[in-house]
Formats: structure tokens, C-alpha cells, sequence
């Protein structure tokens, strides 16, 4: 039986030390199947589970690596690749692939990217987690126009006034022509980050046309531990797509060419979702797997899917998965799980032990959040027996990071709702649209502040530059799974969560917004700068 929604009202008073029992969650503590959209049908013939193998995807290489500097160059490029098997299916992707090529650089030395954009619409890139300068950080008005574009005379149309309620100032367009160099100094701790397109109205079909792709950092405590690597250290992104009957990208764009008017079409405001399961750009693959531990790079890529993972074995439970890392960064300590719900653009960095199953066992990874095929992820084949000389110590991390409540020097407090402005529905921060010119909020460097989430739905609150540690839901002590530092929270319908969150690094302006791609497209992003 569901729980009756809570009122806001209601949250409040209880969140003061009362435990609050949120919509969508049973008395029981389960999460009921809530959608946070509307699923978009595939006209294309679909295959079974567990017939296609997994793909990992290739690995960026450095143009250079002199100064302390690791210089890279990717082409934002269509692509024509095979999706559902026999069919093909034209992708944005960077270097022409989806994923995107994998980054992995090292903690301390600075890496440029420099993305060339050969698509026909503008783009913006953002590194997701990266403490980048602001100039870097994949603003959405940062654009990097199409190739040939000249940005003193951009068209009408890539820079508009307002869109969605939005309001841009013409001097608040930055506009490169052709290419642009981003710079990530990468002074953090080995993390599992990821980058995406960013750009303003129209992140949510760029993304779910392949732009997006893992950007891995790594440092010398972490590659001390004896955990998983090489072969058996695989990054998974897992995100939903839907398909035409020629097996083109499904998405209900008001304007499919994404150079003119922005948006879904009415029925998909809330979020898009697809009815096909991809990991790595695979639907529900097959991993051949090893008697041994392996480490997996968990990461929610969808525009509005949540998805609550475990492991399954003739269709019984099994486990554990054993959390190491969280957005962006080991944990302290391992912590177990037997189920690890994801809202978009978590990661959660994970090692599963394949000894305790018979060579020949089929372990499906599933969501249990939807039924039929949709609850199928993918599967790890138990293929032969292999000696494993990696462990998972106690301790991850010698000198961890703490933050408490007591180094708070500012307490503000954000709500996410559908807003009616006007007679038009948006999705707003505090009530208010987005605007380029405005800020929510001004932390001064170095400094850490709480910051109060509150919600009407599902919304998956990121914080650019920022990171922060969860420190209550609804008054109670935060879920084992909001463990370590994070870039990415899921506030849930009718919740509020606290966070501690420490700005370092850069001052400058950066922003926060709802990673259900759609709120974001339509009005739910709010400006902070750092002093």
C-alpha cells in the first residue's frame, strides 16, 4: 500500500527531529515504482535480453603530456552505429561514439580538452564533478558554435532573449568559434566524473543523442589500494533511450533539428523516458566475468530515470554490493549494500565479489523500480575460475575529509516545484525562473555552508564546483547510500535534505540545477557565485 503524499506544510513541521514518512516510500521503508515522466515507445523491433556483449568504451589519448600539463583533442561528430542489432542509429557523440571516449587523468596535473564541435547546433561541455575554473565549467550560454560559424554573427536563433521562461542577456552569450580549450586544473582526489553537453534549453536531447561520456581521475592513494584493476575495473553507464522503426534516436522534441524552438512536446514536461535499457550504449548486455572481484563504475547517465540496483541469481537475491566511492571520491570505509538506488548523474563506485557463484551462473544486474523488461539491466556470465590477488582493506582512505555542522557559517534553503507564472507551468528554484543575470546565492571561498532541499517530485539536485555531504533527510540521519562526498543528491517528492556543502577551488560564478534533464531544459538551474 502507498504512503499518502505529505503536504509541504506537513514536511516542515516534521523535519525538525520527526521521522517523515515521504511519498513514494511504504511504511515498510520500500520505494514504490513512482516514474519521474512519461515512457516514449520504440517503433523498432526490440531484442531480448543478454544477446548482445558488453562494450567498454576506448580510451582517450593524450596529443601530449609536457609541464605537468596532459593535452586532449575530441571531435563532437554524427555517427552511424549499431544500437539494436541489424538497424543503425546516427549519434552525437564525442569522437563519433556513445559513450564518448573515457578520460583518465591524474590528480594535480591539469588537463585541456579541447572539443571541437562539427555538429549542426552549438554545444557546451561540462566536466560533472570537476572543481573548474568558472570559464571552464560548461555554462550553458558558453557555446561552442558548429564549424564555420562566425561568432559575431551567431544565428538569431542560438541566442535568444528567453526561452521557457528563461531570461538570457545578449551580453551573457559566450560564443567560440568552432572549438574551444577547457581547462581542469584537477587539484581533487581520484573520483569516477563524467562529462555531458550542457547547452542552455537543450541539454536533455543533445544528452540523449549520445553526448556524454566518463572522465576518470585517479591518484597515487587510490592506485595503492589492492583493489580491482586493469580488465576487471569497468565503467557502466546506464541510462534508458527509445527508438524509431529505422532505428534512429526516439525523442519528443518540439523541434527535432535543435536550432529553433526549444522543449518536449506537453506529456513529457515532467521527463522522458525510454522503454530500452542501455549500458555503455549496449541494450541489457552480457559481461563475461571471472571468479574474482570487479570494480564498477556505476553512473546514472538517463534524462529522468531512477533506477534501484541489485543482484539477482535463479531469481533469487544475492550480494552483497559493497560501496567504495561516491561521486566524487573513495568512501572512508567499504559499506555493503543489497539494493543502491540511483537518480540521474549519481555515481556510485562498487566492487562485486563473482567467487561466491558456480562457473555457468547467470547474475542479472535489475531495477526494481520497473517491471517487465525495463527491470532487466544487464547480465555477468560466470564464464571460468580465476586467482584474484584483489581485496577490498577497510580503509580506503588514510586522512579523510570531514565536514560537520558546527563549520557552517551560512544556513539557505532551496525549493524545487512546478511553479504557475503567468498561466505557464515551469520548473523554478525558490519560485523563480532561471535568469543569467541573477544569483541565489553568494558563499565566500573556502567556506562551508548548509543548504536546505525541499521538493514537490523527483529532483536530482546538482551542484556545479561544490561538493557536499548529506547530513539529514527529513530530520532523520541521511540513507546509508548518501555516504561521502557528492556533487548529485536525489530529493525526493515532498523531502527535505541537508547538505554540507564546501566551495574551494575557484571563485567566480557556477550554478545549480535539477539533473532531470527536462526541469533543467525548462527553467529549474539557479546561479551561485563564489567571493
Amino acid at each position: 500500500m502507498k504512503a499518502r503524499p505529505l503536504s509541504r506544510r506537513r514536511v516542515l513541521q516534521l523535519a525538525g527531529g520527526t521521522a517523515v514518512v515521504a511519498a513514494g516510500v511504504t511504511a515498510c521503508g520500500e520505494l514504490t515504482k513512482e516514474t519521474t515522466g512519461k515512457i516514449v515507445t520504440s517503433a523498432a523491433p526490440l531484442p531480448e535480453p543478454f544477446g548482445v556483449p558488453l562494450p567498454i568504451p576506448q580510451v582517450a589519448r593524450p596529443v601530449s603530456q609536457e609541464g605537468g600539463v596532459d593535452r586532449f583533442e575530441v571531435e563532437q561528430r554524427k555517427a552511424a552505429v549499431e544500437i539494436l542489432p541489424g538497424l543503425q542509429t546516427t549519434v552525437w557523440g564525442y569522437d563519433g561514439t556513445f559513450p564518448g571516449p573515457t578520460f583518465i587523468a591524474q590528480g594535480g596535473r591539469t588537463a585541456l580538452v579541447t572539443v571541437r564541435n562539427s555538429l549542426p547546433v552549438p554545444t557546451s561541455t561540462h566536466l560533472h564533478g570537476g572543481v573548474t575554473p568558472p570559464d571552464s565549467d560548461g555554462y550553458p550560454t558558453d557555446l561552442v558554435l558548429p564549424v564555420g560559424s562566425d561568432p559575431d554573427a551567431p544565428e538569431s536563433n542560438w541566442t535568444p532573449d528567453t526561452a521557457h521562461g528563461m531570461h538570457v542577456a545578449p551580453e551573457d552569450w559566450t560564443l567560440h568559434a568552432g572549438e574551444k580549450t577547457y581547462e581542469y586544473p584537477l587539484r581533487q582526489r581520484a573520483a569516477t566524473l563524467w562529462y555531458h553537453d550542457h547547452r542552455m534549453d537543450f541539454s536533455a536531447p543533445q544528452v540523449w543523442r549520445g553526448l556524454a561520456g566518463f572522465f576518470l581521475v585517479r591518484d597515487e592513494e587510490e592506485q595503492g589500494l589492492p583493489l580491482p584493476q586493469g580488465e576487471r575495473d569497468i565503467p557502466l553507464m546506464i541510462c534508458d533511450r527509445a527508438f524509431e522503426e529505422d532505428g534512429s534516436f526516439r525523442y519528443p522534441s518540439l523541434d527535432p533539428s535543435l536550432s529553433g524552438e526549444p522543449g518536449v512536446e506537453s506529456d513529457y514536461h515532467s521527463g522522458v523516458l525510454g522503454d530500452v535499457q542501455l549500458v555503455n550504449g549496449a541494450p541489457w548486455p552480457v559481461l563475461d566475468v571471472t571468479t574474482t572481484r570487479y570494480r564498477f563504475r556505476l553512473l546514472n547517465a538517463s534524462n529522468a530515470r531512477r533506477y534501484q540496483l541489485t543482484l539477482e541469481a535463479d531469481g533469487r537475491r544475492v550480494g552483497p554490493i559493497v560501496q567504495i566511492g561516491s561521486d566524487v571520491g573513495l568512501l572512508e570505509r567499504p559499506v555493503s549494500h543489497d539494493t543502491i538506488t540511483m537518480a540521474p548523474a549519481e555515481r556510485f563506485d562498487v566492487v562485486v565479489d563473482f567467487s561466491q557463484f558456480p562457473v555457468d551462473t547467470r547474475v542479472n544486474l535489475v531495477n526494481t523500480l520497473e517491471d517487465g523488461a525495463m527491470r532487466q539491466v544487464m547480465q555477468f556470465r560466470v564464464a571460468r575460475r580465476a586467482q584474484d590477488d584483489s581485496s577490498v582493506p577497510d580503509r580506503l582512505l588514510a586522512e579523510p575529509v570531514r565536514v560537520a555542522r558546527s563549520q557552517s557559517v551560512r544556513e539557505r534553503t532551496f525549493d524545487f516545484r512546478l511553479t504557475n507564472e503567468g498561466g505557464h507551468e515551469m520548473w523554478t528554484v525558490n519560485g523563480r525562473p532561471f535568469s543569467t543575470g541573477d544569483s541565489w546565492a553568494n558563499p565566500r571561498l573556502d567556506t562551508v555552508e548548509l543548504w536546505r532541499f525541499s521538493s514537490d517530485f523527483h529532483h536530482p539536485v546538482h551542484l556545479h564546483l561544490a561538493h557536499f555531504q548529506v547530513i539529514s533527510r527529513n530530520g532523520e540521519a541521511p540513507e546509508p547510500t548518501d555516504a561521502g562526498w557528492k556533487d548529485t543528491v536525489d530529493v525526493r517528492p515532498y523531502e527535505v535534505v541537508e547538505v554540507l556543502a564546501r566551495f574551494a577551488g575557484h571563485k567566480g560564478r557556477y550554478m545549480m540545477h535539477c539533473h532531470n534533464l527536462e526541469h533543467e531544459d525548462m527553467a529549474m538551474m539557479a546561479n551561485f557565485h563564489v567571493e
